[in-house]
């Protein structure tokens, strides 16, 4: 198993090789992050001290509602640039004659940039409870993946974060629905009191999303549910650190499938070899020599297995020995 990190690994390592460079060279490359996110890192021939980095993420249109542009502003207003083409949706622009002392931190502060821009609903939300509106806040949507989303509300106790999951093949819904059935079944207990709730439902959607159109209700659609509470997020240290864990969830679920797969298909290779050797041993060993036996006649019987069986008749028929 490993440790999933919020941020891009990935990206850090390219954006510090060309941070810590003491030669600018043509770069052009192309990297790809959970959620079909999609990083083109790139120089130009004329420029090769300007380094760009463009993202590609199909839901930005979605989380700009939610506040995506401000902590854009917030976190990288330095290096914002409009995009180069209509087909991304972020552009950061870094010039690597004046880069901060600090580059391996620059690089793990931009490697963050997708899980910044995905926690704006998120952050939204705690904002309504810290106002302490009455009634539940608005429900807010982000479709991260093709028939997936995350569904975020606030109310004024709690905050609730429903994710929607889909399962592709029989075996990863039969593993998924033990994994999320497990995540319920933990949280009573004594132990994890202090997780958030949880709820899985394989086919119905929660009540909080029942009235959204479009929603699927099969057998391959899972909808699991964690209720937040202040405690999750009412300091700041602790929200980010919910924020960054949370959104890891659909990934290190198929993760855990995954790697479940890869266990039990290790032990089906193993009992087979198992009984392939328990099979050979069962085989006769036609190599031992057997003692020759004396017929009624008085004649020899010399076994010889590897002789033809024509062969042996016509030795037989002549009054020789086998």
């Amino acid at each position: 198993m490993i440790l999933l990190e919020p941020n891009s690994f990935v990206l850090e390592e390219t954006l510090l090789a060309r941070f810590a460079s003491e030669k600018p060279e043509v770069v052009d490359i192309t990297l790809v992050d959970f959620d079909n996110v999609i990083y083109h890192v790139q120089t130009s021939a004329e420029q090769r001290t300007l380094l760009t980095l463009s993202v590609e993420m199909k839901y930005f249109s979605q989380v700009v509602g939610f506040g995506a542009e401000d902590i854009l502003r917030r976190e990288y207003g330095d290096f914002l640039v409009p995009p180069a083409t209509s087909q991304y949706q972020i552009a950061l622009q870094f010039n690597l004659e004046q880069l901060p002392e600090d580059k391996a931190g620059l690089a793990k502060h931009v490697s963050m940039l997708k899980r910044n821009v995905l926690a704006s609903p998120f952050l939204r939300a705690f904002e309504y409870w810290e106002s302490q509106q009455e009634g539940a806040g608005p429900l807010m949507a982000t479709n991260y993946r093709d028939d997936e989303a995350i569904y975020v509300q606030a109310q004024q106790d709690r905050v609730t974060v429903i994710f929607s999951t889909l399962f592709k093949e029989e075996v990863d819904r039969v593993l998924g629905k033990v994994f999320l059935q497990e995540f319920v079944d933990a949280r009573r207990q004594a132990t994890i009191q202090n997780a958030p709730q949880v709820f899985y439902s394989s086919r119905e959607p929660p009540l909080e999303i029942r009235h959204l159109p479009g929603l699927k209700q099969d057998e391959s659609v899972g909808y699991v549910s964690f209720v937040l509470f202040p405690r999750h997020f009412a300091n700041a240290e602790v929200r980010e650190k919910t924020i960054s864990q949370i959104q890891l969830f659909r990934d290190y679920l198929h993760y855990h499938i995954k790697c479940a797969k890869a266990y039990m298909h290790s032990r089906m290779r193993g009992r087979v070899q198992d009984f392939l050797k328990v099979i050979n041993r069962a085989k006769p060993d036609r190599s031992v020599a057997v003692a020759d036996k004396k017929t009624a006649t008085g004649r020899y019987f010399r076994p010889n297995f590897r002789q033809p069986v024509a062969a042996a008749a016509a030795s037989q028929a002549e009054g020789g020995e086998w």
